[in-house]
């Protein structure tokens, strides 16, 4: 009996050890692994010239995975075919789909993609190069991109050279090179071939790298660059082009039909704004309106003054508001009417007040370093939403009524001084006109007197 019960221990043990001979163990307790894997061989091996092997092997000191490797992964020159990239225990293979050229340097940005198995540990940007010629190319380029309309960063853009330098190359044929961008909109090009390229930002929707669709985003550089193993740096503004309105949208019908009433809103709920006119929104655009029937008056009743106008589906009410004061808007019946036959079917009275002046707060602005040939203005944004402008011609700006709120603050560079941002457009050569943020937004408080400094040669020059 007991020599069975040694034999079925012996048995036991032996099975036990198979199993742990068969598969990884990750090691017991220790330091938490932080480290990235690392390259020990390559098979060509890195940087290898006069090389035209379709099936490179990377060989890593521990078991390696690719994740997200078709987001992550930049082929320098773009392919026409991606590589077929595989990882299998402690190697990384590539096939490579594409004819190779002659005398051409191909590298193969992981990105992030390539990381160990247990931690997830990345080995950040890893690269590997190989030439067919003598040499490895040295040419290189690096920059930055934003937006042009609000000085802002877009990490999903591209950076791309064209060495087609046709105007509408970059429409109609893929680049040669492509670059992503960090989360500060930087971006760098190397191992380049010499020559002379056309370089832009797109944002590439489909996946094409063409700007073939005008509502994607878009940037260019007026003049060609000339690759060196120093090229300077640029910047790059990218921007939307205005797009034609030839045909505006059909209004809905209305889902229900029995009740006829075209209903609005008012913005004077909360507290009329009395730097802001009123606005009457309808649900739908009316087809007629009758600007007889809508009128304005004091608590009392007393008609004053006012502008009345119309624009699509909204009506505003200008007026010289007094602060803190009651007042009537009369809404008589038919004042307006869709072609769907929905109108305003009888006579209402808006009542609201207007906001006092202790809503509000108060700004000194002290500017230093005030060129006003470019025509600067100042532009506050509350959410995104633009809510003040105010063009820059004097280096002390006293704003006495301003609405609260944290305001990202913007100076536009106003080439047309139109008082707005324009964008650009590639066909007339013509570069948007740039905005440049303020990193530290502004809060302005009720009832109180808010100052702020602002050196614009400063925010021009911060990274």
């Amino acid at each position: 009996m007991l020599r069975s019960l040694l034999l079925l221990s012996s048995v036991f043990l032996i099975i036990g050890s198979s199993l742990r001979c068969g598969q990884p163990l990750p090691p017991m307790g220790g330091a938490k692994d932080t480290l990235p894997p690392v390259l020990i061989r390559a098979l060509p091996k890195d940087s290898a010239t006069n090389t035209s092997s379709p099936k490179i092997v990377l060989e890593f000191n521990e078991y390696v995975q690719l994740r997200d490797i078709q987001q992550q992964l930049v082929v320098s020159p773009v392919p026409k075919v991606q590589p077929v990239i595989e990882s299998k225990l402690r190697t990384v293979t590539i096939n490579i789909k594409d004819t190779l050229q002659t005398n051409t340097t191909y590298a193969f940005n992981f990105g992030n993609a390539l990381q160990d198995i247990n931690e997830n540990n990345p080995l950040k940007n890893f690269t590997y190069v190989f030439a067919t010629g003598p040499s490895i190319d040295s040419g290189t380029i690096s920059g930055q991109i934003l937006i042009a309309e609000t000085g802002k960063a877009d990490s999903t853009l591209v950076a791309i050279l064209q060495p087609d330098l046709a105007d509408s190359a970059v429409k109609t044929r893929k680049p040669k090179y492509m670059a992503r961008l960090n989360g500060d909109g930087l971006f760098s090009f190397r191992y380049l071939s010499p020559g002379t390229y056309n370089l832009f930002a797109l944002k590439d929707a489909d996946g094409g790298l063409k700007y073939d669709q005008s509502s994607e985003l878009f940037g260019f550089l007026n003049q060609p660059v000339t690759i060196t193993a120093k090229t300077p740096p640029v910047r790059l503004y990218a921007f939307q082009e205005a797009e034609e309105d030839t045909k505006r949208p059909a209004t809905k019908k209305p889902a229900k039909t029995d009740d006829k009433r075209l209903k609005y809103s008012s913005s004077a709920s909360g507290g009329q704004d009395i730097l802001l006119p009123l606005q009457l929104t309808f649900e739908r655009k009316p087809n007629t309106f009758d600007s007889a029937k809508l009128y304005l008056a004091t608590d009392s009743g007393t008609r004053i003054a006012s502008t009345i106008s119309i624009d699509s589906n909204i009506v505003t009410v200008s007026h010289n508001w007094s602060p803190g004061t009651a007042y009537k808007l009369f809404i008589e019946k038919g004042l307006a009417a869709d072609t769907f036959g929905f109108s305003v079917l009888r006579n209402d009275t808006l009542k609201f007040s207007t906001k006092k002046k202790e809503d509000y707060g108060s700004l000194l602005i002290r500017l230093s370093n005030l060129d006003t040939t470019k025509h600067p203005v100042l532009l506050f944004f509350a959410n995104d939403v633009l809510k003040q402008s105010i063009p820059l011609n004097a280096t002390r700006i006293n704003i006495p009524l301003l609405v609260p709120a944290d305001y990202q603050v913007r100076v536009l560079y106003d080439r047309n001084r139109n008082g707005k941002w324009d964008t650009g457009d590639y066909k007339l050569k013509r570069q948007p006109e740039i905005v440049i943020p303020r990193k530290d937004n502004l809060s302005i408080r009720p009832n109180w007197e808010n100052e702020v400094e602002i050196n614009l040669k400063e925010l021009e020059n911060q990274p």
